[in-house]
């Protein structure tokens, strides 16, 4: 179930509060992504995002992976489903931060402001997906929730479609989101195509069979 609404608003925690979540924390984690927390009172650690992007993004072409479409230097291609990418991150950083570290470490060349991170838990036995503000802090959610992503998980997503800022896009992008448009449009009519020719020879061939001469 998707929620589309902001993040819950951020509750402070005491300093000896933090120390004690990330102990409780830490001695829960079974994948060794620990936190630390520095002297300073900031901790670090590290969170997973899956990403579940439906629109092609843009890479510079020496990057690009799968199906593509090419435009001088830059290449728009369709990420594969399922991909997780782990970010080791501070607990200062906030969601606009961690996507524009997402997109760097892909290469993705696109306006960070096409993107939102949500996050998905686990609620009286139902799974509820929340988009998150800009402001929020990734690190401190995944803290509070402990390290079991069956509770709490991060999801990279587009914008709603009534939410897209198309001047973001570039000239070149539109025109590979096109290509990549048509050419999925065009395998998509010749399997069409192919379907039906393959259900007219049959029945091509049961008609011969009836009417055939006794």
């Amino acid at each position: 179930k998707d929620v589309q609404k902001e993040g819950e608003p951020h509750v402070y925690l005491s300093k000896e509060e933090v120390k004690e979540k990330i102990q409780s924390y830490n001695s829960s984690v079974t994948d060794k992504l620990k936190m630390t927390l520095n002297a300073n009172g900031i901790y670090t650690g590290f969170i997973k995002v899956q990403m579940e992007l439906c629109r092609p993004i843009t890479v510079q072409s020496s990057q690009s992976q799968g199906r593509c479409a090419h435009s001088n230097n830059e290449t728009a291609f369709y990420l594969p489903d399922g991909c997780v990418n782990t970010l080791h991150i501070s607990s200062t950083n906030t969601v606009r931060e961690v996507i524009e570290a997402l997109l760097k470490k892909f290469f993705v060349a696109d306006n960070p402001a096409k993107f939102a991170l949500y996050k998905r838990c686990h609620k009286e036995d139902q799974v509820y997906t929340c988009k998150l503000s800009d402001r929020e802090h990734p690190l401190y959610l995944r803290l509070v929730a402990g390290p079991r992503t069956e509770m709490l998980s991060f999801v990279l997503r587009e914008h709603e479609t009534g939410e897209v800022m198309w001047e973001a896009f570039s000239i070149p992008e539109l025109q590979n989101f096109l290509r990549i448009l048509d050419k999925e449009e065009n395998e998509q009519l010749q399997i069409l195509k192919k379907r039906y020719a393959a259900y007219r020879d049959k029945l091509e061939e049961a008609l011969g069979g009836v009417w055939k001469p006794g």
